[in-house]
């Protein structure tokens, strides 16, 4: 979950929280092995602390860590850097 600055990259918090959930979607399929890759942005009006969510399964260990390194997913990091006021992350397996 991430939330963002006000204000980053010349857009708004809105603006850059819709940008980052298609940047998230667009790395559905990079590997082989995500499962389901689904990103979120929390409803307007309603009161939240955070303000863009990633939900996302993969089928092991080993296609995690391929889609940590991926290009696709480095640049997406680079984003999510600039624009990004805190995170936080559970990663746990079934």
């Amino acid at each position: 979950m991430w939330k963002l600055k006000e204000h980053a990259e010349g857009a708004t918090r809105a603006e850059n929280a819709h940008k980052l959930k298609t940047k998230l979607e667009a790395c559905r399929g990079i590997v082989p092995g995500i499962l389901r890759l689904e990103a979120g942005v929390a409803t307007p009006g309603l009161e939240s602390t955070y303000d863009v969510v990633l939900d996302s399964d993969f089928a092991d260990k080993a296609a995690l860590d391929a889609y940590q390194v991926h290009p696709a997913h480095m640049a997406l990091k680079t984003f999510v850097a600039a624009v990004r006021e805190s995170r936080e992350c559970v990663d746990f397996e079934v």
